[in-house]
């Protein structure tokens, strides 16, 4: 019996819903990428760590994903087990002194719609940003001058060993687009933000205020990843890759936006390969122009 049939009789055993071979492109903002062998979708936290430990039990790889809104699977798929956590764990609570728990599956507009109605202020750069607490907690996302790290206070996690711990956001190593999380092998289950008080109008009108933004200036009415490249100090990336004249240029069904040049979008059948040409190309030229180095944001999984 291969390992992929002892986790799947592992996960019947346990009443862990599953499916075979579904498609990736249908569970990430990109709309790309080929099938996971098995793809997990466990109904709350404690199966969650129970489909993690069967995994680790099975020797199954596995990728824990969330509102897949800063990927890029690859073509030929993910051989091993896909853990959709949108289900595990999306509640959202709000606690004493301006603190709001919200599990790794919930989105983060929930989350600032919730800080709204309570009047707490703090959340709003996150607000549209696509994605779950999880993956913006791994990422430490920001934008508009806010990141995760600054409204962050800790986080309860998996920890590779099977225990269920509570880690400080101290603890986290949360820098530019990066946590502790890239290096072990934690899962993030849940996270505590804490708020200030603020008044309602002025919140609104700052979350409506960035979301009027990123309708104006950024590709939405496309398939993407959000933000392709990371900033370069001293610089942005879409203003380098626009500066090169690259605004626009194609490979296959990818795209450099031509709304926002720092945006790769898919045109309509554009393949994880076609996207990576079109990334490494446009990387070249920047540094053969202008000597800045562009690092992709995007995470590819394959």
């Amino acid at each position: 019996m291969s390992h992929i049939q002892m986790l799947k009789a592992a996960l019947v055993q346990h009443g862990i819903p599953f499916k075979e071979n579904e498609p990736l492109a249908a569970h990430c903002t990109f709309k790309i990428g080929g099938p996971a062998r098995i793809f997990l979708q466990p109904k709350d936290s404690d199966q969650l760590c129970n489909a993690i430990s069967l995994c680790r039990e099975n020797e199954v790889r596995y990728y824990l994903l969330g509102n897949g809104s800063n990927l890029l699977f690859a073509d030929g798929g993910y051989s091993g087990a896909v853990i959709d956590l949108t289900a595990a764990g999306n509640e959202i609570e709000l606690l004493d002194d301006g603190v709001i728990r919200a599990g790794a599956g919930a989105s983060l507009s929930r989350v600032c719609l919730l800080a709204l109605d309570a009047g707490l202020t703090g959340m709003e750069f996150a607000y549209g940003i696509p994605g779950t607490v999880g993956g913006a907690v791994y990422m430490n996302a920001g934008a508009y001058g806010g990141e995760i790290k600054d409204v962050l206070t800790q986080v309860e996690v998996l920890t590779a060993d099977g225990r269920v711990v509570l880690r400080a956001a101290s603890e986290l190593n949360l820098s530019y687009r990066h946590s502790i999380f890239e290096e072990n092998e934690e899962c993030i289950l849940r996270a505590w933000f804490r708020l200030v008080p603020g008044e309602k109008e002025a919140i609104c009108a700052k979350m409506e205020d960035l979301m009027g933004r990123r309708r104006d200036k950024q590709p939405l009415d496309k398939p993407s990843a959000g933000s392709t490249f990371k900033r370069p100090a001293g610089a942005f990336a879409g203003a380098l890759i626009d500066q090169c004249g690259l605004r626009g240029m194609q490979v296959g069904g990818a795209a450099v936006s031509e709304k926002h040049c720092g945006f790769v979008v898919n045109l309509g059948g554009a393949s994880c390969a076609d996207v990576l040409e079109l990334c490494r190309q446009v990387s070249e030229i920047v540094f053969e122009k202008t000597g800045y180095r562009l690092e992709k944001e995007v995470r590819v999984v394959e």
